[in-house]
């Protein structure tokens, strides 16, 4: 009796795909939720995933990943803590013939297979657009995320394509631009209140990359009554975001629907491990290579559409937003 049986299986692959994600650090919500969702895609495909939490320690997260190769992984996700670095992760991956997909932002310099995202040109692009459209003039902060971090660059790079029109013509003043290391909340805030006290309070708009920073900024905001006054971006969702969103001192907040992402990610490394070819539309250089890409769109989120965004999809629920709102505050 002839039975075709699938090559990863004649090629002595174990039956069951073993996958190894590597998070640089897990904190704050974000990446909890991409680990349960990646989890609960791969379990259903029929694979088993082992994960590692550097804590944000590069050399860590090196030792975690060597430690996963020895254990047999047949596909490495990695989600770098600095994309330069991560290189000698993906390095010793290739040596072992591991597959790499590169989760969320890119390893720099590497032989990665895969990069997996989402398209941060337009949430940088979407961030600065809604903060023109409602001040047009005006001295605006630009509060990026960690230097280290390749991400952070390219949504900086967006946003002032936007703003640069309005830069150029006088309209729109930049009184304090940087980076925060590791995207730490605390450090945005000092860097807010400098801002703050540089200007006399004169701040029409805080283009904060991620929610994180935007909550260190809106902290700044209110201790000089400026918070609702002042417009504020951010990104991922946070569900404390939300909550500043509905109350009226943060403006937006760009949502990364990251269980689509966690799950797309789990549905590929489950396709390398089986040795099956991946479709990308698209390659992004990574200073080594022309990496294929899958970029996931982004959306903007502000007060109007919370339900229909990041509530619909059971990102953030009703009841914890509103739990401490008054009533004129809730959404309904």
């Amino acid at each position: 009796m002839g039975v075709a049986l699938p090559g990863w299986i004649l090629a002595g692959r174990n039956e069951r795909p073993k996958i190894g994600f590597a998070i640089e650090a897990m904190k704050g919500e974000r990446w909890q939720t991409d680990l349960e969702s990646f989890r609960a895609r791969a379990k259903e495909l029929g694979a088993d995933v082992v994960s590692a939490d550097a804590g944000g320690d590069d050399d860590k997260q090196l030792q975690q990943v060597k430690e996963m190769i020895k254990g047999g992984i047949d596909v490495l996700v990695l989600l770098p803590h600095d994309s330069a670095k991560a290189s000698r992760a993906v390095d010793a991956a290739k040596a072992a013939k591991v597959k790499v997909i590169s989760y969320d932002r890119l390893a720099l310099n590497s032989d990665v297979d895969l990069y997996m995202s989402f398209d941060r040109n337009e949430i940088g692009k979407l961030q600065a657009e809604y903060l023109v459209q409602r001040a047009p003039k005006g001295n605006y902060v630009l509060i990026g995320g960690s230097p280290n971090d390749e991400g952070a660059k390219a949504l900086h790079a967006a946003q002032m394509k936007v703003l640069r029109p309005f830069i150029d013509r006088g309209d729109i003043t930049v009184i304090a631009d940087g980076y925060i290391q590791d995207w730490v909340a605390s450090e945005a805030y000092i860097f807010m209140l400098k801002a703050i006290e540089n200007a006399h309070g004169n701040v029409a708009a805080v283009v904060a990359s991620n929610d994180a920073l935007a909550a260190g900024a809106i902290q700044a905001l209110r201790e000089h009554n400026l918070a609702g006054k002042t417009l504020v971006s951010g990104q991922d969702a946070d569900l404390a975001s939300v909550i500043c969103i509905a109350q009226g001192v943060q403006s937006m907040t760009v949502y990364k629907p990251v269980t689509q992402e966690a799950e797309r990610t789990a549905d590929e490394a489950v396709h390398m491990a089986r040795g099956e070819k991946i479709g990308t539309g698209r390659t992004i250089n990574n200073g080594k290579i022309e990496v294929p890409t899958i970029l996931l769109k982004p959306i903007a989120v502000s007060r109007t559409n919370i339900k229909e965004t990041v509530v619909k999809d059971g990102f953030q629920t009703l009841v914890s937003i509103n739990r401490t709102l008054p009533e004129e505050q809730q959404i309904h």
